[in-house]
């Protein structure tokens, strides 16, 4: 009987311990379906749930009514806070804007008829100082006269400018106009120490958009053959999108300093950007506005020269005596290097279809200073003025000779690849 009595007590006990977790389920789901539909709700679960997930903007609803009925928006309840990135982007741009002006010119041209007939171009500059000074490129500009163009300032007031100097050799011209309040650019110490992948910045006025800013990285530093047949050394290459109208307009580094003109562009044939524009470097620029300061004028200096580059590959060809350096394919009669006694080429050749001239002189060194390609030679050149006496070093064959060269004034000769 004990046996048997002890038996069944043993089997409640383990019926009661089998309902338990049972009962335990039961009352989860009630307490998950109470809260789902009543405390949710209320909003009691709020908090609970922001601090599960804090990534999330706040939000509020907006209702909209109208004739057709009514809808909700779900909107940002505050506009969220700018990266350090974005806030880069704002601060050059509010710093330079002021300074960018807008260029449209009216050119008048006349047709088989003799009879006028306007074109209207445009382009970009920059305000150089509180008297009116604009920077902008010469073929902006063309051969529109003073009382034809107009600028535009950001604060949309315009002005006729009259023409202070140009160079075309550097594609630069200088404006001037009469308005109060002129926010001058703030230009770059120097643009020999740029690096490729810097971050820079262009502001301008492309198809006629005033105030429009791209933003891209310097790709290269290399000399490039501008629109009127004109070397422009140490040419600043950037995929910062550049269009038609962005000409004369600056190229700005992270600090909103100007570093650069914007000159060009490589077109893909739909006279639109292709990805690869270029700057004047604002060292060439600054070289043409103290030539002004001292003279009243651009005195580009010159050596009189056409000039051929040269590498290890062609240097070994020809039997040259460095691997380095500028071969003087031609003097110019009459010229700096002609007066000095520099040779020019003796024998015709060809490099790919282009006829060359060698033989001449190869220009190894300028006042002592290492010339191993034409963009030595023309930051050399452009540390010099036209009348200064300088020491041009050359390879005449095997012999190493030094000549005393006095630089001539450029003026406005005609254009070609003369140094």
């Amino acid at each position: 009987m004990c046996g048997e009595v002890s038996a069944d007590t043993d089997v409640s006990g383990v019926s009661a311990m089998k309902l338990r977790p049972v009962l335990l389920v039961v009352l989860l789901l009630t307490g998950f379906y109470f809260a789902t539909t009543h405390l949710a709700s209320t909003g009691a679960l709020a908090p609970w749930l922001a601090a599960l997930h804090p990534a999330g903007p706040a939000t509020g609803i907006e209702s909209l009514r109208g004739t057709d009925g009514a809808f909700d928006l779900n909107v940002a309840s505050a506009a969220p806070a700018f990266d350090s990135e974005e806030q880069q982007n704002i601060a050059v741009y509010k710093r330079a804007l002021p300074s960018v002006v807008n260029i449209t010119t009216t050119e008048v041209r006349y047709d088989f008829f003799f009879g006028p007939v306007p074109l209207a171009g445009q382009g970009s500059g920059f305000i150089l100082n509180k008297d009116g000074l604009i920077l902008t490129n010469n073929h902006v500009i063309g051969n529109a006269q003073s009382g034809n163009i107009e600028v535009r300032l950001y604060d949309k007031h315009s002005y006729k400018a009259t023409v202070v100097t140009v160079d075309r050799g550097h594609d630069l011209a200088l404006l001037k106009i009469n308005a109060p309040n002129l926010v001058p650019a703030t230009l770059a110490e120097s643009s020999s120490g740029l690096e490729v992948g810097q971050q820079v910045y262009a502001i301008g006025n492309p198809f006629g958009l005033s105030g429009t800013m791209t933003r891209g990285i310097i790709s290269a530093i290399r000399t490039i053959r501008g629109g009127e047949n004109n070397l422009i050394e140490d040419a600043i290459q950037t995929d910062a999108s550049v269009n038609p109208g962005n000409s004369g307009g600056p190229l700005l580094n992270s600090r909103g300093e100007v570093i650069g003109i914007t000159t060009m562009i490589a077109s893909n044939g739909a006279e639109q950007s292709a990805g690869i524009g270029f700057a004047i470097p604002i060292n060439t620029a600054k070289a043409v506005l103290d030539d002004y300061a001292k003279y009243g004028r651009v005195r580009r200096p010159t050596l009189d020269i056409v000039t051929l580059p040269i590498n290890p590959n062609i240097a070994e060809q020809i039997g040259l005596a460095a691997d380095y350096g500028v071969l003087v394919e031609r003097v110019l009669p009459g010229g700096a290097a002609e007066k000095a006694g520099l040779h020019g080429g003796t024998q015709r050749a060809y490099e790919g279809n282009n006829p060359v001239m060698l033989g001449g002189d190869l220009i190894v060194a300028f006042n002592g200073q290492e010339i191993a390609s034409p963009q030595d030679l023309a930051e050399a050149m452009n540390a010099k003025h036209a009348g200064d006496t300088v020491t041009v070093t050359v390879f005449r064959g095997r012999k190493k000779m030094d000549f005393k060269v006095t630089l001539n004034d450029a003026k406005d000769q005609a254009l070609g690849p003369q140094t």
